[in-house]
């Protein structure tokens, strides 16, 4: 199992004698590690790449260890930079996923290889309610279309009210944009009174409804979910897709629990519009992954910018890196 700190056993007995013992070298602190004089060396190569020693200033040749307060902030930071990176990889992979199954539909839908496919919106929302109607057990729900309108949360109620009265277990992830608009909150309380689960993330990748993990309803289209749906009831392809919700689910904010900012003082739709700015997004695109409108995105954006003191948005994804916002290319 890694360690704790991303110290092995010989690095850290190591990182404790230059602390107390700032000017002794490497024979003295192999002698007091009871390590070799080899594995010692190894162990200041590993601290120097985490910055946790350097080079003294004032003798030629020696290392200093850099005080703890300073060396496991800048180790935090570097472990947060390496949690970053790997749930950008994911949300890459949870949209790739997403793209190649829409992708596989289309191209097999007429083969009856456990696809259909929908034309326009009224064919998708009579399948929905269809579909909502027979539902035994379980519906999972990606909403990425930010405030609702009234009519639509009006509408949707009755059937919604139906289904949670069956005791069926209903869980929706919305986007954290929802939280601005009081009307499409309080339609998500007014779910979560009847029985209901609500949470919420900065993008999703797709909108997605999972009948009893049996029957999986995804647009064909992601620029113009009106222009009709895909339905997958393949094994596989149901695995893969209740997988990509549980993933996003487990990383999502409750809708009552208050936002709070990470290590970096950001929230969480500022540091999914930092990364987006530094892909080149343009403030349409961001707008939509966010669920807000373009004069808000580019509020965001301008506000990122300015904290970064950039003037570009490459500047920005630079400076990101450099501030620890983002991960570097080589993590």
């Amino acid at each position: 199992m890694r360690p704790a700190l991303d110290l092995d056993p010989v690095a850290e007995s190591v990182y404790r004698e230059m602390l107390a013992h700032p000017t002794e070298g490497i024979a003295a602190l192999a002698e007091r590690t009871g390590h070799s004089a080899e594995d010692v060396r190894d162990a200041c190569d590993r601290l120097s790449e985490l910055t946790l020693v350097r080079s003294s200033g004032e003798h030629d040749g020696q290392l200093r260890a850099i005080a703890p307060d300073l060396g496991m902030e800048v180790l935090i930071a570097r472990q947060q930079a390496e949690l970053a990176a790997q749930q950008a990889r994911l949300e890459a992979s949870r949209a790739a996923a997403v793209r190649l199954i829409a992708e596989h539909a289309e191209l097999n839908r007429t083969q009856g290889l456990g696809m259909e496919q929908l034309n326009g919106l009224d064919a998708v929302r009579d399948r929905v309610a269809l579909l909502s109607r027979s539902v035994r057990e379980e519906v999972l729900t990606f909403a990425p279309d930010g405030a609702q309108t009234a009519a639509n949360m009006e509408a949707s109620r009755p059937l919604n009210r139906e289904v949670l009265a069956r005791d069926v277990v209903m869980r929706t992830v919305y986007l954290d944009s929802l939280r601005n608009n009081q009307a499409t909150v309080d339609h998500a309380n007014w779910l979560t009174s009847h029985g209901a689960q609500v949470r919420t993330v900065p993008a999703l990748p797709t909108r997605m409804i999972i009948i009893d993990r049996s029957t999986a309803i995804l647009p064909v289209s992601s620029a113009d979910t009106a222009s009709g749906a895909v339905i997958l009831t393949g094994q596989g392809t149901l695995t893969a897709l209740c997988a990509l919700f549980e993933g996003v689910w487990a990383t999502a904010r409750p809708l009552g629990e208050i936002q709070v900012r990470d290590g970096n003082g950001l929230t969480s739709q500022e540091s999914t519009t930092i990364r987006l700015l530094a892909q080149g997004h343009t403030d349409e695109a961001i707008a939509k992954r966010l669920g807000v409108s373009q004069r808000t995105a580019r509020r965001v954006a301008t506000d990122l910018m300015e904290r970064l003191g950039a003037r570009s948005r490459f500047e920005a994804g630079v400076r990101a890196v450099q501030r620890g916002w983002l991960p570097s290319r080589a993590d």
